[in-house]
């Protein structure tokens, strides 16, 4: 089962980065709901290789194919299969690799737990398996359309250059308006520098994305161990090179006092039709693992991505000291195109929740 996610709303994902494809099977898809393939397609193009200089110039088209679950534009409530095929791999920019555990990649743990592993670009653990995220969320957020619940991340910090931990000081709308994602038209600029001079290093980057989701009702998640921020926080730390996960004031709010934080209920009604709602959100959305209603909004951590273009000390399979450097097409900052996986992956935990707690009233 670790290769499924979700309970009610579910993926289940297969491939490897240098095989025949990528795909899936999403099942608990509601039935009646408009499959928008240009809107999926989009998503995907959201995440794929080639799109601009601060990334990998791996070039796919990431074209999605849907098997089954879709009838005259529609899901007919059966399981969605989908396929993306790989096209453009370059298996050989691996070989030097075969007998050689890479610094801070998967290799050395996949090796042990299962005896063997695949060296073309880290096989089961490489980040082209989120291809199959990407479709999943695609079809949750156009569910999710029916709610009025929208989701919107972006690159809030590279490096050392951060935006504003508030996201109201933004505009969403500015996210895709360039190759970083994000919505400081001035601060972009200088990630993007950042990323070029990295690049040019052979060296790569971390950084923060934030995530906003609109339109949640009250009521989502459970009050144990089903608590909505810790779906939320699963879901994230699944994703590859995330390392951390905070949401609402998150660790800021350690240092301040409930007085500063704590957010007091208002009636926004009236007597005879009282809306309750806070006067603030440090909570950011969620109480007690249940949503409240408000804005919920998050922060996800990457680290910088561990291939690099340097010459790194490493052992090899019979822990022999050796020396390695990395060849062929890499990221050196994972943020652009991981905001639509965030996405994706807050939309699957939302539509999921948003199903179970049909069921459950």
């Amino acid at each position: 089962m670790s290769n499924t996610f979700g309970h009610q709303f579910t993926l289940t994902t297969f491939g490897e980065s240098h095989g025949a494809a990528i795909g899936g099977v999403v099942d608990g898809m509601p039935p009646g709901i408009d499959i928008d393939l240009d809107f999926i397609q989009s998503e995907l193009n959201r995440r794929r290789p080639g799109q601009s200089t601060i990334t990998t110039s791996r070039q796919e088209a990431d074209k999605v194919e849907l098997l089954s679950g879709v009838f005259e534009g529609k899901s007919t409530g059966c399981p969605i299969g989908f396929m993306v095929r790989n096209e453009n791999q370059h298996s050989q920019d691996y070989e030097n690799l075969r007998t050689l555990f890479r610094p801070s990649h998967a290799d050395y743990t996949y090796y042990k737990k299962y005896g063997l592993r695949d060296h073309r670009g880290g096989g089961r653990s490489s980040a082209r398996i989120t291809i199959s995220r990407v479709v999943a969320g695609a079809l949750a957020k156009l569910a999710l359309r029916r709610l009025g619940i929208t989701i919107h991340a972006y690159t809030s910090q590279v490096g050392n250059i951060c935006l504003d931990p508030d996201y109201r000081l933004y505009d969403l709308g500015k996210i895709e308006q360039n190759a970083v994602r994000c919505p400081d038209e001035g601060k972009a600029a200088l990630m993007e520098q950042l990323i070029t001079e990295v690049k040019a290093e052979g060296d790569t980057i971390g950084g923060v994305i934030t995530c906003v989701i609109k339109g949640c009702p009250v009521g989502l998640g459970e009050p144990e161990f089903g608590k909505l921020h810790a779906e939320l926080g699963r879901a994230m730390l699944s994703i590859n090179a995330v390392k951390g996960f905070e949401y609402g004031d998150g660790f800021a709010g350690a240092c301040r006092r409930g007085s500063e934080v704590n957010d007091i209920f208002v009636n926004s009604g009236t007597p005879d039709s009282p809306a309750i709602t806070t006067k603030t959100n440090h909570s950011g959305g969620i109480q007690g693992g249940i949503s409240n209603g408000q804005d919920i909004y998050f922060r996800v951590a990457f680290k910088p991505v561990a291939t690099i273009l340097r010459e790194q000390q490493t052992v090899d399979m019979e822990g022999n000291e050796t020396t390695m450097k990395a060849r062929g097409r890499h990221d050196p900052c994972v943020l652009p195109r991981a905001v639509p996986v965030v996405e994706a992956m807050a939309a699957i935990v939302l539509l999921d929740q948003c199903l179970g707690k049909t069921e459950q009233s």
